[in-house]
């Protein structure tokens, strides 16, 4: 569709999937909105750019990376909308082969992580206190990238592998003790799963807390709430309908991710990754508060 004077191009930020493809392939069009999609592999990559540089205008972001990216003033809403979603149970693995370890041996032990503000490992980290009565201040968290919002300081149980050790091997070679995984997968290794029972324990803690873990929603800048509020509601709409349905499919909706949003703040929290605690509200301003 040619740009006409009405259209808004937004610099967008949002991985290929089934969620979004629709989306993507320009089969949802708009007359008041315009995607130009940055041409990235891996989506997580561009989320410093993103907070450092303010360099989209609308994007998915993981969500703890939007929680200290709001403590630190960067200049993004919360959108009512995720973009993935996955049980995290099963993303913390250990080396059998060195002996067996169970969730609740880890105090004091060696877990690695590829940084300490991961969303994945901020969820699995409050799985293990919640459940497993792990003091995650007595594990040294050993991690491989900055964090993506440059202000953060990790705390000072966190240390950085030396230069060139690889998350894998290390756990591999027990220089670690257990690892987290976010998309890398540690098949055909002798790693398991640390948690028994994964999937099962996944499904119990769905259950309690209102849903599959968040892993990424979409943020958009707050000066297009201000002067655009109905382009904002175009991109919700398109992103709803571009969406699967039928069980699975993304939560959109503030009352639907309200839980899910309360727990992560806690952990949040809890593991000093933001300085306060925010009210779920606080997260999205009048006009994507209003988004259903």
């Amino acid at each position: 569709m040619p740009e006409t004077q009405t259209q808004l191009t937004l610099q967008t930020l949002l991985a290929e999937n089934p969620n979004t493809s629709a989306l993507r392939s320009g089969q949802l069009r708009s007359p008041l909105v315009n995607f130009a999609f940055a041409d990235v592999k891996t989506v997580h990559k561009a989320f410093k750019p993103l907070v450092r540089e303010q360099k989209f205008d609308l994007g998915e972001l993981a969500i703890v990376t939007f929680l200290q990216a709001k403590a630190y003033g960067k200049p993004y809403v919360l959108m009512p909308a995720v973009v993935v979603a996955r049980g995290q149970h099963h993303t913390i693995f250990y080396n059998p082969e060195r002996g067996h370890l169970h969730p609740c041996d880890l105090n004091g032990h060696k877990v690695g992580v590829r940084a300490y503000t991961q969303t994945t490992g901020t969820w699995v980290r409050g799985f293990l206190e919640e459940d497993y009565g792990v003091d995650c201040q007595r594990v040294q968290w050993i991690t491989f990238e900055d964090p993506h919002v440059a202000e953060f300081t990790d705390p000072p149980w966190v240390r950085r592998a030396p230069e060139g050790k690889q998350l894998l091997k290390m756990a591999l070679d027990g220089e670690i003790d257990a690892a987290i995984f976010g998309s890398e997968n540690p098949e055909g290794t002798p790693l398991k799963p640390l948690i028994p029972d994964a999937a099962e324990a996944a499904a119990r803690w769905a259950a309690r807390h209102g849903g599959i873990p968040i892993n990424h929603m979409m943020v958009i800048k707050e000066s297009i709430t201000n002067d655009h509020p109905e382009v904002v509601r175009e991109v919700y709409r398109m992103l709803k309908e571009s969406a699967a349905t039928g069980a699975g499919a993304p939560r959109f909706g503030v009352e639907a991710v309200r839980k899910s949003l309360e727990t992560i703040i806690e952990y949040s929290e809890r593991q000093r990754l933001i300085p306060h605690r925010f009210s779920v509200d606080e997260l999205f301003n009048d006009v994507t508060r209003s988004l259903d």
